[in-house]
């Protein structure tokens, strides 16, 4: 069975929910922090990072859009299809989110690695918080345009890294109250079952906004 690498408070959360809304055959593997910059997961993915799919003849998939790819195809049935309106914009929005607003995330997460004297650093976190404002105003607007219930108008792959980036709201200055239709999605999936099975599984608790 593939094993599914995943940590607190990362981004594994997002295949993790896909994996339990799919109820597809993959062992969930939660690692305590730290835990990814050791021997035996630098051989499993030498880029020391999550999430990481492992499958049964030692091949390996990183990237959490890959592997929400791979699940889609695998176990996602007729529903999860690329070639329709909703899987060619469920492959944008991911895209979006994963390469663009969880990369903008580093300046605040490491803003060390932009600048080297505290005026520098303060600089970065600045316009890292303006950055991400700007992310979250455009998918606040994007979701509420489509309802307000899901970001693509039905649920999708792309609600559950969506989710993750609205969890993250919490460790920045940013407040929720300035995305309203982005804090009744997060409360929407905090009450999915699904949701509350990949929280538990990677040692993570709801946060409510």
């Amino acid at each position: 069975m593939p094993m599914l690498y995943t940590m607190p408070g990362t981004c594994s959360l997002s295949p993790n929910i896909a994996v339990a809304w799919l109820d597809a055959p993959v062992e969930v593997h939660a690692m305590a922090y730290g835990d990814h910059k050791k021997d035996d997961y630098l051989a499993i993915n030498p880029k020391g990072k999550v999430p990481a799919l492992r499958f049964d003849d030692g091949d390996v998939l990183t990237e959490a859009s890959a592997i929400l790819a791979w699940l889609g195809a695998a176990h996602g049935g007729e529903g999860y299809a690329r070639d329709t309106k909703l899987g060619r914009k469920e492959a944008e929005a991911l895209s979006y989110m994963t390469s663009e607003v969880h990369a903008d995330y580093g300046g605040h997460f490491g803003p060390q690695n932009f600048a080297e004297t505290d005026a520098a650093i303060e600089e970065v976190r600045r316009k890292t918080y303006e950055k991400l404002d700007g992310h979250y105003r455009r998918i606040d607007g994007i979701l509420n345009d489509n309802g307000g219930e899901w970001y693509l108008g039905q649920r999708s792959f792309a609600d559950t890294f969506l989710y993750v980036l609205t969890r993250w709201i919490e460790k920045t200055p940013l407040s929720f109250d300035d995305y309203p239709a982005l804090k009744k999605h997060l409360g929407r999936m905090e009450a999915d079952e699904g949701v509350q099975l990949a929280l538990k599984r990677q040692n993570m608790e709801p946060i409510g906004a």
